[in-house]
């Protein structure tokens, strides 16, 4: 899949994540609930006296599982927030709203239609059709889809209506307050839709169900198989989830209620301490042997594999990766630590062996299921407290210890036999010179930075910048991202960030880190919101500003300590005031984000050089250059503020690239009075770019100058 297509898939995927994570609280609090309170667990352990509807800890667990029990029962609500509030391009709030109110003016005219319109007891003979949907009564459940459904429709309804005007007598209606309005008239009418066509769909999916579970084991496998190869592409969301939470994976009545959806029919079968039936727990109890038992055992091939003097290192990176397999389930740091390696060892290998574990599983009546993952925490709470008549989870055990040994002897052959690159077996040469990139953010008006700033700075960085960012999003485990030009990510620097894979593809990229990426995302957000710019190191790019950077190998060379101490003389590139850059009426440049330096606010449209040394680059636009000194010191030479909106008008230069030049030299005639007719601000501001190789900016000559006055020296 392919450019847009990719991108709007990629992103309904990600808008999944918000009330799927909810999901392991609610199961939390229902499977604790259910199982302390499931007559099977009580009679097993003789706990009649302590656990019996008149004592105060049943009552209390009665009230957790109730509690996990509302939001499953609410999830197509949750997922039309969801996806309304993640496809929303600004006033996020707006849509959220906007989207609850769409969901119920859908069901209430999808609830008054089949009142007035239409057959309730023939409607009734499609099972699962006929159900209660928040108070209605005799509605159609249109489930998880339903949800979807509205969301994206009010997504659409808010980015083309948001910023809307209306004339001036429906003034107070325009912009955001629209946006509610024209969505509920949605609603209506997408309820009105449904009535008629939503008993056709609901036969489909259903008969699309029943033909997947005719394939039996087979359909098993398939399912299995598609689940973990579309990993890569971050589309596995889209794919479970209508298997999760529609009649796609089941139908069934529970308690006189009709529940549909493999995952909400689990729970309801554990809430009722009935014993969970293996045709819905198909769909989750095959991740719980390669997840806990088999991930690990290939964990531990790649270490054994791994070279002498990378060990340690790999040793490191693969238990800790091993652990969260182990005991949340979530796999890829260790599944794109060798599908990088070797798309055949994932394809090929790994994903055989796991759809074989889905199939084994069912073949063997396994009723485990899962919140979000088959993790030790899933599989102690649905597997094995509601006991081994409830859920049959011993041969989970079983089939674990023998996956682990076929992971690790599969993986090591493998491995062997074709020099696979896994984790500690690269080339020793194979390292990324752009590290020491973090250390450009080491001061800021003194201030140090932390390390998680210094790595929103790399990650930015590696993703082309804040000018290619275009939204930044994450999953459970990996940042999922929007660029301007894929192009321009650069995934040796993403890699060296910490990230376990990079997948780019059009413009939608996803950057995997774990579990810790939430904390990462956050970060990120933190960081831009402050307002560093990050640009890439290319001769003839620019930050957001208009400002022409520099070679990023030559801008992160670590500073020397074996070096010799040199001096360069520094200049007022014009006549007027020379002031220290922090006075400058740019936060860009005040706040030392691009580097430490100085302006001069001047009284002469003649421009002189800052420095002895060499012109680097020249910006299109005219308004600034880059200049390096005889010691490698780089100088951003930026004529006005905000200058690269007036594209080059008021710049004659008088200099080209390459040339020498000094402090008397005129690099060029700058029209003031044209600069300040356009609204901008005159500061010439002189900036080292290269903050890592200074050791000194010694400013000791303040105030007003002629041009080509001594002001301070360049200590490097």
């Amino acid at each position: 899949m392919k450019g847009k297509g990719f991108e709007v898939l990629q992103k309904i995927g990600k808008t999944f994540m918000l009330p799927i994570a909810l999901l392991p609280v609610a199961g939390l609090l229902l499977g604790v609930g259910a199982s302390f309170t499931g007559d099977a667990f009580i009679k097993t352990y003789n706990l009649q006296d302590i656990l019996n509807e008149k004592t105060l800890i049943f009552k209390f667990l009665s009230v957790l599982k109730d509690c996990g029990d509302i939001i499953f029962a609410n999830l197509p609500l949750l997922f039309a927030v969801s996806v309304a509030l993640g496809m929303a391009k600004a006033v996020k709030e707006v849509a959220a709203l906007s989207a609850v109110v769409a969901y119920i003016m859908m069901y209430a005219s999808l609830t008054s239609v089949i009142d007035n319109f239409l057959d309730l007891k023939k409607l009734e003979q499609t099972s699962g059709l006929i159900g209660q949907v928040l108070g209605f009564e005799h509605t159609m459940n249109t489930g998880v889809f339903g949800g979807i459904v509205v969301g994206l429709i009010v997504a659409w309804l808010h980015n083309k209506f948001y910023k809307i005007d209306l004339p001036d007598a429906l003034s107070f209606f325009s912009g955001t307050r629209f946006v509610p309005i024209i969505s509920a008239l949605a609603g209506v009418a997408l309820g009105f839709i449904f009535a008629f066509i939503w008993p056709f769909v609901a036969a489909g999916i259903a008969a699309l169900g029943v033909l997947v579970a005719n394939l039996g084991v087979v359909g098993t496998f398939i399912y299995g198989f598609a689940y973990r190869a579309l990993i890569p592409l971050g589309l596995h969301h889209v794919f479970y989830l209508p298997f999760w939470q529609t009649a796609l994976g089941g139908v069934a009545t529970i308690d006189g209620q009709t529940v549909e959806g493999a995952q909400n029919i689990l729970f309801a079968q554990l809430g009722a301490g009935i014993p969970i039936s293996p045709e819905y727990s198909k769909f989750f109890s095959g991740m719980f042997p390669f997840m806990i038992f088999g991930y690990p055992a290939a964990a531990y091939a790649m270490y054994r594999q791994a070279k002498p003097n990378k060990k340690e290192k790999t040793k490191g990176l693969l238990f800790s990766a091993s652990l969260t397999s182990i005991f949340t389930g979530i796999t890829e740091p260790l599944e794109f630590s060798f599908l990088f390696a070797s798309p055949f060892l994932y394809f090929g290998v790994h994903c055989v062996l796991a759809a074989l574990s889905f199939a084994i599983m069912n073949i063997l009546q396994v009723g485990v299921g899962v919140t979000f993952s088959g993790g030790l925490l899933d599989f102690v709470l649905y597997g094995i407290l509601p006991g081994q008549e409830m859920t049959n989870w011993i041969p989970v055990i079983f089939v674990g210890i023998i996956y682990a040994f076929v992971y690790y002897f599969v993986f090591t052959f493998f491995i062997k036999k074709y020099d696979i690159k896994t984790p500690g077996r690269e080339d020793d040469d194979v390292e990324t010179k752009l590290h020491s990139k973090q250390d450009y953010l080491n001061s800021k008006d003194g201030k140090e930075y932390t390390e998680e700033e210094k790595l929103s700075y790399q990650i930015i960085l590696g993703l082309g910048g804040n000018g290619n960012l275009v939204d930044v999003d994450n999953c459970a485990t990996r940042l999922r991202v929007n660029v301007k030009d894929g192009l321009q990510v650069n995934q040796s620097l993403l890699k060296d960030a910490g990230a376990a894979g990079v997948v780019v593809n059009g413009n939608g990229v996803q950057v995997i880190f774990g579990p810790k990426v939430a904390n990462i995302k956050t970060n990120i957000d933190e960081f831009i919101a402050a307002g560093p710019k990050v640009v890439i190191g290319e001769e003839s790019g620019s930050n957001s500003e208009g400002v022409p950077t520099v070679d990023s190998k030559e801008t992160i060379s670590a500073v020397s300590t074996d070096v010799e101490m040199i001096s360069e003389a520094i200049y007022s590139v014009s006549e007027g005031r020379v002031i220290p850059i922090s006075a400058v009426a740019d936060q860009v440049f005040s706040q030392k984000m691009m580097g430490d330096g100085f302006a001069v606010l001047p009284t002469s449209g003649d421009i002189y050089s800052p420095v002895r040394g060499e012109i680097m680059s020249i910006f299109p636009t005219k308004h600034a250059m880059g200049i390096k000194t005889p010691a490698g010191l780089e100088l951003l030479l930026h004529m006005g503020l905000d200058t690269v909106q007036l594209e080059g008008k008021p710049f004659e230069l008088l200099v080209e690239e390459g040339q020498e030049v000094t402090e008397a030299t005129q690099l060029a005639k700058v029209d003031l009075q044209g600069i300040l007719d356009a609204g901008k601000g005159l500061d010439m501001i002189v900036v080292i770019t290269n903050m890592n190789d200074l050791t000194e900016l010694d400013l000791t000559n303040l105030g007003s100058h002629h041009h080509s006055d001594e002001i301070g020296q360049l200590k490097k």
